[in-house]
């Protein structure tokens, strides 16, 4: 079948100028809002996320990191990448409402795991979850509260999500 293209650049901002609306609509302004991204890319949408309700409020909203590497749970049976950077408000996250941003919501191991090492900085009022896509095939009971697109895949498929700041292009493949 080979690869084909399901989201072009374009499409792409529009989800994120979308769910960037929908956020702020959902927490009623930016008041308490804190932006996390999952990295690696999830960290870049965030950062965009936080630029276009920056852009819209006129306040700058920070947008945060949180590596969840040794919060996985397939820690002995996939090859750990090296832990990334984990950047977090100095204030913490009490009281605050968190939006975890990733790019794709698959399994929802991932987020588990980003839950778990959310605990560890605080206690928010409430965490909501972000995706560029959702493709299914869920084995957590984990939804998205904001999604860019929902893209039903059998579980064989690979859905990549390229951004301009890492692969110099914005695009998300199926395979």
């Amino acid at each position: 079948m080979g690869t084909r293209t399901v989201l072009e650049s374009a499409e792409i901002s529009r989800a994120l100028t979308r769910i960037s609306h929908e956020i702020m609509e959902a927490n009623k302004g930016v008041a308490g809002l804190v932006l996390v991204g999952i990295p690696t890319r999830g960290s870049l949408l965030a950062r965009r996320i936080a630029d276009i309700v920056s852009r819209i409020e006129g306040v700058e909203i920070p947008a945060y990191r949180l590596d969840v590497t040794m919060y996985r749970d397939d820690l002995a049976k996939n090859p750990t990448r090296a832990p990334q950077p984990t950047d977090m408000p100095v204030a913490g996250i009490d009281g605050a409402t968190v939006v975890l941003v990733d790019d794709v919501l698959y399994s929802g191991r991932t987020v588990r795991a980003a839950l778990d090492a959310l605990n560890d900085h605080g206690r928010p009022r409430a965490v909501r979850l972000a995706a560029l896509i959702d493709r299914g095939h869920r084995e957590l009971p984990i939804r998205a509260d904001f999604i860019g697109k929902n893209l039903p895949s059998a579980k064989h498929e690979r859905i990549s999500v390229r951004l301009e700041e890492l692969d110099g292009v914005d695009e998300v493949t199926i395979s």
